[in-house]
């Protein structure tokens, strides 16, 4: 005899309807679980915030000193003291006053303080001009007049002293040779006798500046030379 088997049964029809419900059931249980455990650390983290204790800090309150006022010291009065003394009683340290009025014998002495010098502005002394100071028949006159009127001194020619003199000097608005100084020497013998003829040399036609005659700087070498 051949055994039948219900439908009613079978249990494999079902096999996927419990699978879902019990995949439910334990989805439901680890969330459970899960939210158990986070009201469970939010509580204790509540409890541990609760136990501790909070220091209130004390902030001192700073206030700026202000310094004590200074009374002004009160204004001092003068007592004027006085003394009263008999009419006849002599008063020695009576002050005397001489008779101070002039008539026409009265003579006057008279001091002469004498008038303040105004101090004159020195003029001014160029470098280069427009037109430069010129000696009477130009350069090669000057020459001929310095080789003319050098004298070699002896002293300087036995010891064989040579060499060449820069003199400075200045050429004023009025043609005259002034402020003659050695620029560059050789010897005080040979600078001597450069400085003599340099301050000898005749008048010059002076520089002029914007059509004015001014004062002008002026050097001149001067040559010593043995033979």
């Amino acid at each position: 005899m051949e055994l039948k088997k219900n439908p009613k049964a079978d249990l494999e029809r079902w096999k996927s309807t419990l699978f879902m419900i019990g995949l439910v059931i334990s989805l439901g249980v680890v969330l459970a679980a899960f939210s158990v455990t986070q009201k469970k650390s939010a509580v204790d983290e509540l409890q541990r915030l609760e136990d501790v204790d909070f220091e209130d800090e004390d902030i001192p309150v700073t206030r700026q000193e202000q310094p004590p006022e200074v009374k002004p010291p009160p204004p001092q009065q003068t007592i004027e003291v006085l003394t009263i003394v008999d009419d006849n009683t002599e008063i020695e340290d009576e002050f005397e006053m001489d008779d101070v009025e002039a008539d026409d014998d009265t003579q006057v002495e008279i001091v002469d303080l004498g008038e303040e010098e105004e101090e004159e502005e020195e003029p001014e002394i160029f470098f280069i001009v427009e037109t430069m100071p010129e000696f009477p028949g130009g350069e090669l006159g000057l020459r001929k007049y310095i080789a003319t009127h050098v004298k070699y001194p002896n002293i300087a020619r036995e010891n064989g002293i040579e060499g060449k003199v820069y003199v400075r000097f200045c050429v004023t608005s009025k043609g005259t040779v002034e402020k003659v100084s050695i620029a560059r020497g050789v010897d005080p013998i040979l600078d001597k006798e450069a400085l003599r003829v340099v301050k000898a040399l005749p008048k010059w036609k002076p520089g002029e500046q914007r059509g004015k005659k001014v004062n002008v700087w002026y050097t001149v070498p001067i040559n010593f030379q043995l033979q």
